[in-house]
Order: C-alpha cells, then sequence, then structure tokens
C-alpha cells in the first residue's frame, strides 16, 4: 500500500538465492533490469547493499558510483559552459573592435589612411600578423597580370577567400610579411576597386567555412570610399 496515495504498489518479486536460480543468466538478469528499469526504486534498500568493482577504488556502492558519475557529468557542462561564455566574449570584443574600425574608416581621405587605420586596428587589437590594401588603381595599383590571376582563381564564386595561398601568391600580395593563413576581400561591387589581403601566423586561423558578416561589412565601408579616394 503506498503511503502518498493509499493505492496498492505493484513490485517485482526477488529471487532470494540468485545463484541457486535454475537457467537464470546474467544476460536474464540484464534484460530483466532493462525492461524494468523502476525496479530499484521499488526497492531502494538494496542499492546501498549493491557492490560495483572500480579500478581505483576497490567496490563502491551504485548510490556512489551514481553520484560520481553526476559529479563528472557536472564537471563537463560547466568546462562546456565556461567555453562558449568566454568565446561569447571574444566574439564581443571582435564585433566591438570592427564597429569602431568602420567608423574610423569613414573619416579616412586616402589609400595610405586606409591602410594605417588597418593596421591600428587588425594588427594591434586583434593580433593579426598582417594586413595589406592593394588598390587596382593609383600610384600603388596590381599589375593587370596580378589582378586577373587573384579575381580568377580566389574570387570566381565569392569576394571572399579565406584559406592558405601558394608561396607566389603570399609573396604578391604580402611580400616578406607573414601570412600562414589569409582572408581576402575583393573591394567594389563588380570586385574592380582593390583587394584586402589579411594574414595570420596561424595556418588554422582563417578557413573556408569562417562567417563572413563583420568582413562583409567592413567591405561594405571600403566600397563607400575608395571609389572617392581612387578617383572613379
Amino acid at each position: 500500500m503506498s503511503e502518498a496515495s493509499g493505492q496498492t504498489q505493484a513490485t517485482v518479486p526477488i529471487e532470494s538465492h540468485y545463484g541457486d536460480a535454475v537457467g537464470v543468466s546474467a544476460d536474464d538478469v540484464r534484460g530483466f533490469l532493462l525492461k524494468h528499469p523502476e525496479f530499484f526504486t521499488q526497492h531502494p534498500e538494496l542499492l546501498e547493499r549493491l557492490v560495483i568493482p572500480h579500478g581505483q577504488k576497490g567496490s563502491v556502492s551504485l548510490v556512489e558510483l551514481q553520484s560520481e558519475q553526476l559529479r563528472k557529468k557536472l564537471r563537463q557542462l560547466n568546462y562546456k559552459l565556461n567555453q562558449l561564455i568566454g568565446i561569447a566574449k571574444q566574439n564581443e570584443k571582435i564585433y566591438r573592435v570592427y564597429t569602431d574600425l568602420n567608423v574610423q574608416l569613414l573619416t579616412c581621405t586616402s589609400i595610405s589612411d586606409i591602410q594605417l587605420k588597418l593596421e591600428e586596428v587588425l594588427q594591434e587589437q586583434l593580433q593579426l600578423s598582417s594586413v595589406v590594401l592593394k588598390p587596382f588603381k593609383g600610384a600603388n595599383a596590381v599589375p593587370e597580370l596580378q589582378r586577373r590571376l587573384f579575381i580568377e582563381k580566389r574570387f570566381k564564386t565569392s569576394p571572399f577567400f579565406f584559406g592558405r595561398l601558394s608561396q607566389h601568391e603570399k609573396h604578391l600580395l604580402f611580400g616578406e610579411l607573414t601570412a600562414e593563413s589569409v582572408a581576402l576581400i575583393a573591394i567594389g561591387e563588380q570586385r574592380e576597386l582593390g583587394i584586402l589581403a589579411v594574414g595570420s601566423s596561424d595556418p588554422s586561423h582563417f578557413t573556408p567555412d569562417m562567417d563572413t558578416l563583420l568582413l562583409k561589412q567592413l567591405q561594405q565601408v571600403l566600397n563607400i570610399i575608395m571609389p572617392t579616394i581612387l578617383g572613379y
């Protein structure tokens, strides 16, 4: 009789001498417990009497083992939560940096101003190894042959490229600067204004599956200011 409900509660009979049970195997017991997961709820007094082999602690009770497993899961969840919080804080920092950069770029009046501002923010604040703005027009314009090389090879389907470059491509864009992995952005609605190249010393920093939201906003700002600067 259940004290809480006043109803009779069904119980599962227990074989008093398991070792003497004819025809009952370990698999039978396992199958029974899987079919009746409420068994130990109905017989809580058995939990403290059960002993489970433990590689480091000898024999422990089932309750102790379950408690240890729960604590382990809790530690894992806390670790993952802290990781997510750390990533969120880092993403917020990066977002603020890019937002401030976009505002500052709107005040630039020359390619050298843009280059200096990009270096100050991307290299000094975000700790990236190199940043180079290569215009397609003006005194320091990218030669036509190099321009076609990058447009056809790296920007054929998208104005963004993330990953690694060949040694020849790295030399053309970055010279002697470090760029083990790169982010390339084609500037201009028709990709006619130039290339923004950002390099990292970490070969895995820029990968093809990266999100382009912040860089797309940066691209849009450069699309606004560079035509006037370059005289288009």
